[in-house]
């Protein structure tokens, strides 16, 4: 078992992928060394650490044959923020729509709800304390801070154990620990307690200044003026099990500071953030031409270039510099070809990886070996109706056969096709559990079976509707 909480081989990298993405060699060998190379800078001296920049990665290839797949799973190897973005919806600044920095924002926000959850698992135990605390004085208030006997409508007065005069501070400790066990245990979750919870907060602030603020300083804006706005409790009944969810949440919030946690993602982006662009070919000026669509395109480039490069990006967690992010961009390149970007943005994408077309080998081994095989997805599904569903060898032959033929004559869409032949295969199966396969059913898919529920599938010559 590999330990995640170390840096990967390139070799471990790669056997890692393998587990997911069938085939492309090449391409999760470049990637497994750009993975590498963020540990090699960050152990490299210091006279020279700030000089390494990342090589950054151009995937080329046809639709569902694995880009997004590989950038995201490295992102999961790395346990790095990860954002994904399609070049096509941005546009040049001026323009409406979306610009490009806000690719970083949207990577610095995953660097912050990633440095939160681990800064969360941290503080759980004492916050989980916490709550058992406030639940705890809900039930038997502590004698040293409360009267023995609470009077007729105090808060929680419906729910507190009765403490009498004689009973010491000794036996309302252990009467409070008894209970303590019980919360923990959850034998109390069904009893309802009144607890004091934060009110939800205001609305946002209106725009200001007739639109002309930008997104970050409305965001800021936006922030103070909501840390200004006193914080209002209220009261609410609710159960044990609701309250320590409630609770919980507002505990932790107390216990951990955001500023750390500004600082640590701002860092953990800059460092070993990756930004996956796709469909960059789409914002590729067509051989030939010079029309206005083509200016737009190369507009964005241009404003594209300098994030790449590296720039500072102000964010509402800081400033954040782009220089040692893992660019990792892809697209088809059926119209255009990677010289059609500008001179200047392809030389911040020396890596060249061409991934090939999915063969129909290369299908069957995706409908059997990764841990997330479709096969195995649907034999999940079907398990928690308690109906086992298992393929036979031909069927899957079967399948895979189906899949490569139809995107050779219609349009290939890569393992994708795979989802669609799966569908129309199982659905109405799926539809008749739990009706009609009722539970403790084996469902097994022969090669007959796939041949019934796909014939007309592959003899259709109209098949738009079945393509993804």
């Amino acid at each position: 078992m590999i330990d995640q909480n170390k840096y990967l081989t390139p070799r471990q990298i790669v056997a890692e992928l393998d587990k997911y993405i069938i085939g492309q060699d090449d391409a999760k060998r470049n990637v497994a060394i750009a993975l590498r190379n963020r540990w090699r800078r960050m152990h490299s001296h210091e006279d020279i650490k700030g000089e390494i920049v990342p090589n950054n990665i151009l995937m080329i290839g046809a639709t569902g044959v694995g880009k997004t797949e590989i950038a995201r799973r490295l992102a999961k190897l790395a346990d790095a923020p990860f954002t994904k973005v399609e070049a096509s919806k941005f546009t040049e600044v001026g323009y409406v729509g979306r610009d490009v920095e806000s690719m970083v924002r949207d990577l610095v926000e995953q660097a912050v709800n990633m440095v939160k959850q681990s800064k969360k698992e941290e503080v759980k135990g004492k916050a989980e304390l916490a709550v058992e605390g406030i639940i705890l004085d809900a039930l038997i208030p502590p004698m040293k801070s409360a009267p023995s006997r609470q009077p007729a409508g105090a808060p929680g007065a419906d729910n507190a154990i009765d403490i009498t005069p004689e009973n010491d501070e000794e036996l309302n400790e252990r009467t409070r620990e008894r209970f303590r066990e019980k919360i923990r245990n959850g034998e109390l979750d069904d009893r309802k307690i009144e607890i004091n919870v934060k009110a939800p907060g205001q609305g946002n602030v209106g725009m200001i200044g007739g639109g002309m603020m930008d997104e970050v300083s409305m965001m800021n804006l936006q922030e103070m003026l909501g840390n200004m706005l006193p914080k209002k409790n209220k009261k609410r009944k609710v159960t044990i099990a609701e309250a320590k969810k409630l609770l919980l949440e507002e505990e932790v919030h107390k216990l951990i500071d955001m500023d750390e946690v500004k600082e640590e993602a701002i860092e953990k982006a800059q460092n070993s953030g990756i930004i996956f662009i796709d469909e960059i070919d789409k914002i590729a000026s067509s051989a030939g031409k010079g029309g206005g669509a083509d200016v737009s395109r190369e507009g964005v480039q241009r404003d594209l270039l300098p994030i790449v490069e590296g720039s500072a990006v102000n964010t509402k967690y800081g400033v954040i510099n782009t220089e040692h992010i893992l660019f990792m961009a892809a697209g088809a390149f059926h119209v255009s070809k990677p010289s059609d970007l500008i001179p200047e943005l392809q030389g911040r994408f020396p890596i060249r990886v061409e991934l090939e077309n999915l063969t129909k080998g290369d299908f069957l081994r995706i409908l059997r070996e990764p841990k997330n095989a479709l096969t195995k997805q649907y034999e999940a599904l079907l398990k928690s109706e308690d109906v086992e569903l298992t393929f036979s060898d031909e069927a899957l032959e079967e399948l895979a056969d189906t899949a490569f033929t139809i995107n050779s004559e219609v349009e290939n869409i890569g393992a994708r096709r795979l989802h669609t032949v799966m569908s129309r295969l199982l659905n109405e199966f799926l539809f008749d559990i739990p009706d009609k396969i009722g539970p403790n059913s084996k469902l097994v898919i022969t090669k007959e079976m796939v041949n019934e529920k796909l014939s007309g599938l592959v003899k259709n010559k109209d098949l738009s509707r079945y393509i993804l």
